[in-house]
């Protein structure tokens, strides 16, 4: 089976999922072909699992300070680009189109009638699940970006509804804690107001991770580039995590134990629900400024919880090769069963 394969790179999350499905996809014996836009190219790094992908410009929302930037997100849409990628997008020589929210796909999908799987956390809002902060346009967004045939939704809990667990690694050595270690990741946050913050809290090293390095004049503030492999040596020893409240990083962070705060991207309605479905289900803190007494009470909080996740990707690429039966409740339910929550001394 050829199978087109389009992700969305706005965020690392998508890619973090996308590297965990190629796997599963390449020990399956499937032939795939990958698709990223939503960042320029040179932003990427750490792709050499997809085997030469290639690469749209695509759609993505602008951000300034921690807030969605409509006016930029519109200039820089280029709208007749977008539909130009559409139409040049050839999916005919394939079996299968999978789309992890990335538009260009879906859409070229949608107009030439090919049977498309949505795997991504965004497919999960087409069922009851929290939400917050949305309004008739942001639904329609939501709705409209990347349209598929089906949508199989993720979500830290099934809620009672058709949806599965995290796309994340499994199993996880766990490593000894460092009590005092902080990992940060705001990369839509002023990062010279996010050091400003934890200035004071000198009784905790904090690893800040941002698209761009800005230097630190802070012995107990680390200031270092993406990377897949040094953010997750740094994740995995690390007491909490202070970041955005995108999907994949919170699932892997609830993987590990690691106590959480969120601070949504203002006006984006999957990161406020986000975070509110973390703060109801007890998983998670959430914060809708940069609140340095919030931080404060956070860091010195004692308790966190572990959610032992399956292998989903592995769920999901077997009934790929099962040839894609009808999804019935029993499955959901069988998938779910290996979920474990537990609490976690984190000091």
């Amino acid at each position: 089976m050829k199978i087109f394969y389009g992700i969305q790179g706005t965020g690392n999350g998508h890619i973090t999922r996308g590297r965990i499905m190629a796997r599963e996809l390449q020990a399956a014996n499937f032939e795939v072909t990958y698709q990223f836009s939503g960042r320029p190219q040179d932003k990427f790094f750490d792709m050499h699992v997809f085997n030469g992908y290639q690469w749209r410009q695509g759609l993505t929302f602008s951000t300034q300070n921690g807030k969605i930037n409509h006016l930029k997100t519109v200039f820089q849409s280029k709208p007749l680009h977008f539909l130009r990628d559409i139409k040049q997008l050839d999916l005919s020589s394939y079996d299968l189109v999978i789309c992890d929210y990335e538009p260009v796909t879906a859409w070229a999908a949608r107009r030439q009638n090919k049977k498309t799987i949505g795997i991504s956390h965004q497919y999960a809002f087409q069922y009851d699940i929290p939400r917050a902060g949305n309004d008739p346009l942001s639904e329609a967004v939501m709705s409209n970006f990347a349209p598929v045939s089906t949508g199989i939704g993720l979500h830290w809990h099934h809620f009672d509804q058709p949806i599965l667990p995290p796309v994340i690694e499994t199993p996880i050595a766990q490593q000894r804690t460092q009590k005092n270690k902080i990992v940060v990741y705001l990369p839509f946050e002023d990062q010279h107001r996010v050091m400003a913050i934890l200035a004071p809290f000198k009784a905790f090293e904090f690893f800040n991770y941002s698209p761009e390095v800005i230097p630190s004049a802070h012995e107990h503030i680390h200031c270092k580039p993406l990377s897949l492999e040094g953010f997750q040596s740094d994740l995995a020893d690390c007491a909490g995590i202070i970041c955005n409240a995108g999907f994949e990083l919170a699932s892997e962070s609830l993987q590990l134990g690691k106590k959480i705060l969120v601070k949504p991207v203002h006006a984006q309605m999957e990161q406020v629900s986000n975070a509110l479905a973390l703060q109801t289900l007890g998983y998670g803190r959430m914060m809708h400024v940069m609140d340095a007494a919030l931080i404060e009470q956070w860091l010195y909080a004692t308790q966190a919880v572990r959610v032992t996740y399956p292998n989903t990707a592995r769920y999901l690429v077997q009934w790929i090769k099962d040839g894609m039966p009808p999804i019935d409740r029993s499955w959901y339910q069988q998938i779910w069963s290996g979920v474990t929550v537990s609490p976690v001394a984190c000091a």
